[in-house]
């Protein structure tokens, strides 16, 4: 079977791909992975569709071992395939679309020159980055006439000072910077990179001060599950229908989330939410920030623990729970949801997008994937919203409760040769991923219990005292919870919550 190429484009598609082949190149995509072609990309294709956007994107990938993926789009014309399926108001969609956004696709450990001859190009307006989190890090690195830098933040500082010296510092000279890596901060992050390095390899103040002026570094905050590559039964079905294969196929959810730190004039330059895109221009990221953190992933650490030791493995198992999928929903809409300085209905309509996001029959999310590091995890998660009801001095909300007796209980363990392993209620071993250094002093507390015999709720309190584990002693400052929690845990044991 013939792999996509433009051969393989209907007349539409054809037209799509020809005039963005003409555009001039405004974007410069540092990162060829799945996470970027299945929102960003999406969201240019989709502008462009539209009529909204005339401009191409570059693409090269972060690090050596991307040239593959680099050349396979090279080879396909640019061109791939994403698929978007899930629940939507309810409903099953599934749309597929080939995406034509790609004007050059090329490796730049190769074609280093070729990298640097784009901060020449006039019509360059936007450089968007995902490196991960590993990516956007500055690690020293020595300047070499000809050779390649490696981080990602180094190569853009190369890039800047190229483009710097090349327009003789002109001020409307300067890109705009999207980096959409989950870090906090981290348009802020990106830009100390670039000014460090620059510090290091003696680029001149005037250089510096051009950075700093007139480029622009934006926090964001984005929020979509991509799901790559599907399985392959379902990948040679659909390639069968299409007529072509298609190695660079990814799928994704409906749900797509972009917030953006700056003015809404950017929209003139990408024009994103005029498109439809569910992208926001805001002042400040820290509502979506919180309703993310305390909702989303707050929902995750809530039914980990509980599901893992109750059997269930897949979150949209969970959901589909009749007593655990009630407990996450009355948990969110009853408890987190009115301890957040955020509009209620706002809130709940985004608690109505997470629901329908978990409960997606496409996407198969263990809980002992989100299982690691949950100790931290609750501290930032779920503690806050229990600390506020204490500090108000109501009683010590049941969800909530159940949710911290369930992390409690999950890190019964004992050190094996295997690692930190706990038993599910039903007896069943697991292991337990987390700092070895909190997960020791989890597993001191159970055996000392065990040991000398001590009551439940005995226990309860001396693992709230870690307060290496939860940033304060919970037993001295929060003395109720010892009672509410071990009495979860006993209910547990026997049973009575499967």
């Amino acid at each position: 079977m013939t792999t996509l190429n433009r051969s393989q484009l209907n007349e539409k598609q054809l037209r799509y791909y020809e005039e963005m082949k003409q555009a001039p190149v405004t974007v410069l995509q540092i990162g060829e992975g799945n996470f970027l072609r299945g929102f960003f990309d999406w969201m240019l294709h989709e502008c462009r569709k539209q009529g909204l956007y005339k401009g191409s994107i570059a693409v090269t990938q972060p690090r050596q071992g991307g040239k593959p993926k680099i050349d396979a789009l090279a080879s396909q014309d640019g061109l791939y395939t994403l698929v978007i399926r899930g629940l939507e108001n309810g409903e099953s969609v599934q749309r597929t679309e080939v995406i034509s956004v790609f004007g050059e696709a090329f490796d730049p450990y190769s074609n280093w020159e070729a990298y640097l001859a784009l901060a020449e190009n006039p019509d360059l307006q936007v450089v968007v980055s995902n490196t991960t989190e590993a990516g956007l890090v500055y690690r020293p690195e020595a300047l070499a006439e000809g050779q390649p830098i490696q981080s990602f933040p180094g190569k853009l500082t190369q890039l800047l000072y190229r483009r710097f010296t090349f327009f003789e510092g002109d001020p409307k000279r300067g890109l705009v910077c999207l980096p959409c890596e989950l870090l906090e901060r981290n348009g802020d992050e990106l830009r100390s990179c670039v000014l460090q390095y620059s510090e290091d390899w003696g680029f001149p103040e005037a250089f510096k001060q051009w950075v700093v002026e007139h480029n622009r570094f934006l926090n964001s905050l984005v929020d979509r599950i991509v799901t790559g590559y599907p399985d392959a039964e379902q990948a040679e079905a659909w390639f069968g229908e299409w007529g072509y294969s298609d190695p660079m196929l990814s799928t994704a959810e409906p749900y797509h989330l972009w917030a953006i730190e700056g003015e809404p004039e950017l929209e003139a330059v990408l024009p994103l939410r005029s498109a439809g895109m569910n992208v926001h221009w805001v002042n400040d990221l820290k509502p979506f920030q919180l309703r993310k953190v305390r909702i989303l992933n707050g929902a995750h650490t809530l039914m980990t623990p509980l599901g893992l030791l109750h059997g269930i493995e897949q979150v949209r198992e969970a959901m589909e729970h009749p007593a655990l999928g009630r407990l996450v929903r009355d948990t969110v809409e009853k408890e987190i949801i009115p301890s957040l300085p955020i509009a209620d209905q706002e809130l709940r309509e985004y608690a109505g997008d997470v629901y329908e996001r978990f409960l997606n029959p496409f996407i198969r999310h263990r809980l002992a994937d989100i299982a690691m590091n949950s100790l931290s995890k609750f501290k930032v998660r779920l503690l806050p919203s229990l600390l506020h009801y204490a500090e108000s001095y109501v009683a010590v909300p049941a969800g909530l409760a159940q949710g911290f007796a369930g992390l409690l209980r999950y890190y019964k363990v004992k050190r094996t040769e295997a690692g930190y392993e706990g038993m599910t209620l039903r007896g069943a071993s697991y292991l337990v991923r987390d700092d070895a250094g909190m997960l020791e002093m989890m597993a001191a507390v159970w055996s000392e219990a065990e040991e000398r015999q001590w009551p439940l709720e005995k226990t309860v309190k001396k693992l709230l005292g870690l307060e290496a584990v939860w940033g304060l002693d919970l037993a001295a400052e929060r003395p109720v919870l010892a009672a509410a929690l071990s009495a979860s845990i006993a209910e547990m044991e026997r049973g009575t919550n499967e």
